[in-house]
């Protein structure tokens, strides 16, 4: 009798590819952080620590640029580390079909939210300071969103083919 695919075995196998995905880039954040640089929007990131984040007097160092960021709660780097965690995860919870639709639920937001930093990205490529390089990897990689948001959304449906 041959192996017939059910709908439950093309959301596991699903899942499990997404998971791959996810793990891998985990593991992409931590062995090559400056991969993921530029995807962090400027307005998200403070200058790096200095003594504390604080002037001797006590006052909150600025920005590099002098704009105040209110937004910018972690360095750049913090932000890469975080969404690493993030993405490693993601990527065992939906191993777990106990756990696989609030985690698709949440890769789904995930990957919506990062469409901000590659948008931030594509603006910087096309301006004053981007390279033709950083133009053709950035207006690749926007439009590559949009399929990984519709593929975890459809993991949150049990047993649905894709």
């Amino acid at each position: 009798m041959p192996f017939r695919w059910s709908a439950r075995a093309t959301q596991t196998v699903s899942a499990a590819a997404m998971s791959a995905l996810l793990m891998a880039s985990a593991m992409k954040h931590f062995r090559e952080p400056r991969f993921f640089e530029q995807v962090v929007p400027d307005y998200l990131c403070r200058e790096a620590p200095i003594a504390g984040g604080q002037s001797p007097e006590g006052r909150e160092i600025p920005a590099p640029d002098g704009v105040r960021r209110p937004l910018a709660v972690m360095s750049r780097e913090e932000w890469i580390a975080v969404s690493g965690l993030l993405e490693a995860g993601a990527a065992v919870g939906l191993l777990i079909p106990g756990t696989r639709r609030a985690t698709a639920t949440a890769v789904t937001a995930l990957f919506t939210v990062f469409l901000a930093g590659h948008v931030d990205a594509l603006r910087r490529a096309y301006g004053p300071a981007g390279s033709p390089a950083q133009r053709n990897v950035h207006t690749v990689r926007l439009p590559l969103q949009l399929p990984l948001i519709l593929w975890a959304w459809s993991l949150r449906k049990p047993g649905r083919r894709l």
